[in-house]
């Protein structure tokens, strides 16, 4: 299986961050979700993909391009992006955009975009400093899309609009994927819209990666347990992942392989997954 990105070894060091030794592998044709909290190096990573900031060391590979090479200008035409913010000169509107974009990319389908336009409800004439958050979103997000993109890579796309916006835009990325040359990197704190649609989960937390793993064996291979304060305390250093306490007893996240004869699991969230694993570490 070939791999539309492929991080190796890769450090970023700030004077108060550092993101570690980052090894991390996007399988062409599917969707991974990056999850962590503020801080943990999301954006960062975002930012190395697409050679915005360099590495200190390692090496980074998009749609098997070296990202440092001349060659990756070119690559870039196959990738849409969206940052979390938007950024269009204020003064635009959406016909506006269609004209740059056009002499832009040399795939541009104006037809394509105007659909997406459409679609997201977005008035044409109106300038993008008058736009909602939501609005500017949607419209980065039709912008990235109508490119005969191979690559897509999202850092909060979905931040700002409401849950059913989110479900239709959710339901584009998925079905972009349908085409198994075409991939999906998406970074959300609204981890439940992850669930929803991918295939693998990568969690960074404070610069190092946790865990990537494909979700569906994230919920077999992990479990919540109810127990007792003194349950909790007697259990094997390193078998729980992370645990809470509270008037009623315990619960603890574990490997299911870990998990005592006779006491009862609870299927967890990918959510309940990435909480237990940072409230351990604090």
């Amino acid at each position: 299986m070939k791999n539309a990105i492929d991080i190796k070894g890769v450090s970023k060091t700030y004077r108060d961050f550092t993101l570690d030794s980052l090894t991390l592998s996007l399988p062409e044709g599917s969707i991974m979700g990056l999850i962590g909290e503020n801080g943990a190096g999301k954006s960062t990573t975002i930012k190395l993909i697409m050679n915005a900031i360099l590495p200190d060391s390692g090496s980074i590979e998009v749609l098997g391009m070296d990202n440092k090479s001349p060659e990756f200008a070119e690559t870039k035409e196959d990738i849409g992006v969206v940052l979390d913010e938007a950024y269009f000169p204020i003064s635009l509107n959406c016909k506006n955009v269609n004209t740059i974009m056009r002499l832009t990319y040399k795939k541009w389908d104006s037809d394509k975009y105007f659909g997406y336009i459409k679609e997201f409800g977005l008035p044409e004439k109106k300038a993008f400093k008058d736009f909602s958050r939501g609005m500017k979103m949607k419209l980065a997000i039709a912008v990235a899309l109508s490119h005969d993109p191979k690559l897509l890579v999202l850092d909060e796309a979905t931040g700002g609009l409401d849950p059913i916006v989110r479900d239709e835009i959710l339901d584009i990325f998925n079905d972009f994927t349908r085409d198994e040359s075409h991939s999906v990197l998406i970074s959300s704190h609204i981890v439940s819209d992850l669930e929803k649609i991918c295939d693998y989960i990568a969690f960074l937390h404070r610069g190092r990666l946790v865990f990537a793993e494909e979700k569906d064996m994230l919920y077999e291979n992990y479990a919540l347990v109810n127990m007792t304060r003194a349950q909790l305390a007697a259990m094997p250093k390193g078998s729980v992942l992370g645990s809470r306490e509270n008037q009623y007893g315990a619960e603890a996240l574990m490997l299911r392989n870990d998990v005592p004869a006779g006491m009862t699991t609870e299927r967890t969230t990918i959510e309940d997954i990435m909480l237990y694993m940072a409230r351990e570490e604090r």
